[in-house]
This record gives C-alpha cells, structure tokens and sequence, in this order.
C-alpha cells in the first residue's frame, strides 16, 4: 500500500519493502488547462520539465549527476528513461530507475528534482507528483503530491538516503530557480 506523504514527511523504505533492490522513481505532471473565451476550454500548452538525480557522498558533494543530457550514472547504476517535452498522458511523464546493489558505497544522498527547462512556471503545471515504486514487486512505496503554485522554475520533489544498509524517503517540495540540475546543486546539499 503506498503512503502518501506531506511535505516534510519520511517513510522508511527498508521497513516498507524489505530487501528494496530496484527502486523506480516516476515523475508526473500536467500543463494547466486554460480557458477561452466565455470560460470554455481553450486547450492547453505543453509544459517541458525534467526529472533529475544529485547523486551526493556524506559530506554532501554532488558525485554524480542524471539527468536527461546524461541519462546513465557513472557507475552505471541509475538509468533515465529519456524527456518528456510535453507532460502530456497519465501516469508517470519521466522514470529514472536506480539499482541500488549497484550504487557506488560513496552515494549516501539522493536528491530528486524537476526543472522547467524552457522557463515555465509552476504556475502553469498542474497535477505534478513523484513517486517511488519497488520494481521487483511494483508496490509503490512513496507518493507526494505538488499542490502548491508559483513562479518557480524548480522544485526538489524528493531526499532519498541511506544510513547503514537502510534506505529511507523524505517528501521535499522546496521551490528552486533554473532551468536545469545544475542550478539545483546549492539548494539541494543545505536539504540534506
């Protein structure tokens, strides 16, 4: 059963799926609906944002980076499934999968996040979620909603950390600037 978490909330991923080896972080959204004249539907524009991992050792140096202009992790662990340009269609708009027997031991810190790469704001996204799934069962283990607007271009969605050999989720949402990761880097190490 997932759990469904606020902001600022933690879920321990070991106790929810023991033995969590493939984890699949799905992120979703959908461009705002505008309306037309007299209130009808006008359509809507397509809203390009990019799912994104900081890869982060204990002493929160980024170690690596995957993101859509470098969709495998060094060590070959984590693996994006490509860009959305459009956020169009249900369920998850962009997947990064994460094999975590293969992550490096230095990787202490995950950090997920989503950039509006052509500068859109939040204020024209709607329905944006992450999502953290168990593929060996496909349980999802983690769900946060983003309720909230505004004229952001980013936003660190989720902390994913391990301490020991357990791993553990913790629900972000802070707004950030940028159109890409790289702008994300400083806002991300003071979260962890």
């Amino acid at each position: 059963m997932a759990i469904s978490l606020s902001k600022g909330q933690t879920v321990d991923l070991s106790k929810k799926a023991p033995g969590l080896s493939h984890l699949h972080v799905g992120l979703g959204w959908d461009p705002i609906k505008k309306k037309g004249f007299f209130g009808f539907g006008k359509g809507s524009d397509s809203i390009d944002l990019d799912a994104s991992i900081l890869v982060f050792d204990g002493s929160k140096n980024v170690i690596d980076t995957v993101w859509f202009q470098q969709k495998k992790s060094k060590d070959g662990s984590i693996l994006h499934s490509g860009d959305n340009l459009t956020g169009e269609g249900d369920g998850d708009d962009e997947v990064i999968r994460v094999d975590l027997n293969k992550l490096t031991p230095a990787a202490q810190h995950l950090v997920v996040t989503v950039n509006s790469f052509r500068g859109q704001t939040f204020e024209e996204v709607d329905n944006a979620f992450c999502r953290l799934v168990d593929e060996s069962s496909d349980a999802e283990l983690f769900r946060y909603e983003l309720n909230e607007k505004g004229r952001h271009t980013g936003v660190i969605m989720a902390l994913i950390s391990r301490q020991g050999g357990a791993w553990s989720a913790k629900a972000i949402g802070e707004p950030g600037r940028g159109k890409t990761v790289a702008d994300m880097v400083t806002s991300a190490q003071s979260l962890i």
